[in-house]
């Protein structure tokens, strides 16, 4: 599975999308498809604060129920309201429509580029 290389990664699979002080976040292809049908979201609210690499929502799937990392501290400023009514978006377009919140942000966790996270995959 190839990952869009203007990303940056989690080892817990989550992604960001920097765009200055903000940064989108979503779970990776990878972390989609293990997970199996996604059914339920539990995101983080609006105006709270998440911390990086700690937990700040779950997501509910037909297999399981595992918890959502944020890879970044900061404030949520925005949460994808689609996603909440329509959690399928999360295995359908997992890198688009399926993105999960937005963080202003104050400090980051450790990432990973594509390249590094290809491989971090590829040996598990």
């Amino acid at each position: 599975m190839s990952h869009p290389t203007d990303l940056q990664y989690t080892a817990e699979h989550e992604w960001i999308a920097v765009d200055g002080d903000t940064a989108r976040v979503g779970v990776t292809g990878y972390a989609a498809d293990a997970l199996g049908d996604v059914v339920y979201v539990d995101l983080p609210a609006v105006g709270s604060t998440v911390s990086a690499g700690e937990a700040c929502g779950e997501l509910e799937s037909t297999k399981s129920v595992s918890d959502l990392y944020s890879p970044v501290t900061g404030e949520v400023v925005e949460v994808n309201a689609a996603v909440d009514a329509d959690p399928s978006l999360v295995n359908s377009d997992p890198f688009g429509a399926g993105w999960l919140f937005v963080v202003r942000v104050t400090a980051t966790g450790d990432l990973l580029d594509a390249a590094a996270y290809e491989a971090l995959v590829a040996s598990a």
